[in-house]
């Protein structure tokens, strides 16, 4: 039941109402391939309409979530002689973003981390599903990840960043 009203809650909290009967409220599109979107400046596009779905797919929805979740951004694992760096917990909250971008050891965060598109059409619309064109992580050579600073941006024009240093991040 939550599920359902957490989102009502949230719009109303930030002034926004629900559609109208018999008006279905706008729906984020597929997001963009990274290849199309490399360091597009993202300031001029027009934000997304936000209204609250229930489904987390526009940015205010997802960004209370995020905001109270910044910790668990990523993650960094030395796995089988590399790094990996994760970008899990992003993608699962991918619907509400234009895209993610990142730098490594005090770069910028110049580097389009692709998402796979949201399944509006779905239940579930920011279930991974295509694991071999979208993998949820970047692969590195090993120990080379000291620092990791990130930024999202959200489909209501705004973003956000987060800086992590190696051993905040780390899991076994």
């Amino acid at each position: 039941m939550w599920e359902l009203m957490l989102p009502y809650l949230i719009g109303t909290a930030l002034g926004i109402t629900p559609a109208p009967d018999g008006m279905a409220p706008d729906t984020m599109a597929a997001a963009p391939a990274a290849a199309e979107t490399a360091l597009e400046d993202l300031s001029v596009r027009e934000p997304e309409p936000q209204v609250p779905t229930g489904k987390f797919t526009t940015a205010v929805e997802i960004k209370p979530i995020l905001g109270m979740t910044k910790g668990n951004w990523v993650a960094v694992r030395l796995y089988e002689g590399q790094d990996l760096l994760y970008f899990t917990h992003l993608l699962s909250w991918r619907c509400g973003m234009w895209e993610v971008r990142y730098g490594l050891n005090g770069a910028p965060a110049e580097t389009v981390f692709p998402l796979e598109p949201c399944h509006e059409d779905t239940a579930s619309p920011n279930s991974m599903t295509d694991m071999v064109n979208y993998l949820p992580y970047v692969t590195l050579p090993p120990e080379s990840v000291d620092s990791i600073y990130v930024e999202i941006f959200y489909d209501d024009g705004t973003s956000d960043f987060a800086q992590f240093n190696r051993n905040e991040v780390l899991i076994p």
